[in-house]
Formats: structure tokens, C-alpha cells, sequence
């Protein structure tokens, strides 16, 4: 159960009015330790492009989830921040959905939330970075580290700190997918 939940690295970058999110292409079969898959898809554009959202975990578990977060969308007529936090209710509350083993940073142009999976929901802190997975920490470090240290764009410190998590992390790839707002 552990290793399907950290075997993969998404990362989003917030900065100048950009946000790039980007992921490896890894799917790793955490029972044999035997690598499935060197280029899946683990991002999804929704609501009119306007919505960025990266999963991790279980394949059909973060799908479910995402599916769930759509409808949502839809219900809400686009509000995104209400579509998120009813998300975050319905996954603690509703007794099927709180089985579900996945994470999911789901991002507009304007904010962006970790949907965690007991229902917990958290907004980055100031430098607008956030991570999950197993390369989730490297790829947090370096994007902070460039963040603070160089004048690059959103995208090219994404994808630079994804670099540095491949290289550290053996769940993680370098076959990158890469979604940016605006």
C-alpha cells in the first residue's frame, strides 16, 4: 500500500502569474519492484483548461477521484475553490471514497491545493510550490533552491527540480508531462 502511494513525483511551480505542473511518466508495480510503464500520463487538464490536477497513487483510485472532482466543477458552475473543498468533505465523509489511496494537487491560475487522502486539504505556503510522491521532497528542495536563488520561469524550474528528482529518486523518471496556466 505504501509503495503505490509514493512511487511516482508530481511537482507544481507558482511564479509571475504562471503555474507549470509537471510529472515523471513512471508506473512502478510496488509488489515485484519492477517498473510497469516509462511514459504514463499522471496530469489532467479540466473545466475548459482552465484546471491543472496531478495524482499519484493508486491508477483507478486517483481516475475515481479525479472523476469525482470534475463533477464537481460541474456542480459549482466552474468555483473552483468550492469544488475543491467539497471534494476534501466528500472524501472524508463518504465511506467509499475514504478507501481511495491517492493525493492530488489540483491548481487554477490563481490558487492551488494538496487534496490529501484522509480528506485534508492544504495551500502551499508563499513560494507556491508543492510536491508528492516518492522524488516529492527533492523535487520541493530544488524547486525552492531555484526559487529563491535564480531568475528562472515557472516551467523551467519545474521541470530543472523534476531533473534533480529523477537523478535521487529510483521511483522516479525523466519522462516529463507538463501542463502550464496561463
Amino acid at each position: 500500500m505504501q509503495s503505490r502511494l509514493h512511487s511516482t513525483t508530481i511537482l507544481l511551480v507558482r511564479r509571475e502569474g504562471r503555474v507549470c505542473l509537471v510529472s515523471d511518466g513512471q508506473v512502478t508495480n510496488g509488489a515485484s519492484h519492477t517498473v510497469m510503464k516509462n511514459r504514463a500520463v499522471k496530469l489532467r487538464r479540466t473545466w475548459k483548461g482552465e484546471v491543472l490536477v496531478g495524482f499519484a497513487g493508486g491508477t483507478a483510485d486517483a481516475l475515481t477521484l479525479f472523476s469525482r472532482f470534475e463533477r464537481k466543477l460541474e456542480e459549482y458552475q466552474g468555483n473552483f475553490e468550492r469544488a475543491v473543498l467539497e471534494l476534501a468533505m466528500d472524501w472524508r465523509t463518504d465511506r467509499a471514497l475514504r478507501h481511495l489511496e491517492a493525493q492530488m494537487i489540483v491548481s487554477n491560475v490563481e490558487r492551488s491545493f494538496l487534496v490529501m487522502g484522509n480528506g485534508d486539504l492544504m495551500e502551499p505556503d508563499d513560494d507556491g510550490v508543492i510536491a508528492i510522491g516518492s522524488g516529492g521532497n527533492f523535487a520541493l528542495a530544488a524547486a525552492r533552491a531555484l526559487s529563491d536563488h535564480t531568475k528562472m520561469d515557472a516551467e523551467q524550474i519545474a521541470r530543472s527540480a523534476m531533473k534533480v528528482a529523477a537523478e535521487l529518486c529510483i521511483y522516479t523518471n525523466d519522462q516529463f508531462s507538463v501542463e502550464t496556466l496561463p
